[in-house]
């Protein structure tokens, strides 16, 4: 089956290889950043990894359309910036008070998930919401569980700030 996929993509035509395609290739080699265009659009079909001849996405090009995603999220998302906000709050506690190393990767790390959870929760509903412009009941459960993963992820970050800075915070009183 993957082997009609890839060659349905390079000869572009049929579902994986749309004719959009086409002119993206076309635009491609008049992209001054690259065969990528990944600033332009957000979306990549099977022929797009082919667009270098190679029969691979460039890696470069990979990092690129990640850094548009997590920008996306960043400036669509509210939640995302107030999480980010009390991720720079914690990391300034943590120097204010001098946590140790090993607490730091638990910052750190629940800092990550947090951030992870949302940009992944941005990324479910923007397909629900292309998959489903009109109100679905399985559409609403979709959004519901992104956003119920960001909230067990906040939640635990918050039980690994207060595991970590309590202690020292008491210690000063």
């Amino acid at each position: 089956m993957d082997g009609d996929r890839e060659e349905a993509a390079e000869a572009g035509k049929g579902a994986f290889a749309p004719d959009a395609s086409e002119a993206a290739r076309a635009n491609a080699s008049e992209d001054p950043r690259g065969a990528c265009g990944c600033n332009d659009r957000l979306m990549r079909t099977a022929a797009d990894s082919r667009s270098c001849g190679d029969g691979r996405f460039p890696l470069l090009c990979a990092f690129r359309c990640a850094g548009a995603g997590v920008a996306y999220a960043f400036c669509s998302q509210r939640n995302l910036k107030i999480q980010l906000a009390c991720a720079a709050a914690a990391v300034a506690a943590g120097f204010a008070l001098g946590i140790s190393r090993a607490e730091w990767l638990a910052i750190v790390l629940a800092i990550t998930v947090v951030a992870t959870a949302e940009v992944v929760n941005t990324a479910v509903e923007s397909v629900t919401d292309l998959a489903s412009p009109q109100w679905h009941e399985l559409a609403r459960a979709a959004k519901d569980a992104g956003a119920g993963a960001v909230l067990l992820a906040s939640a635990g970050a918050a039980v690994v700030g207060l595991i970590v800075f309590l202690p020292h915070i008491l210690d000063m009183l």
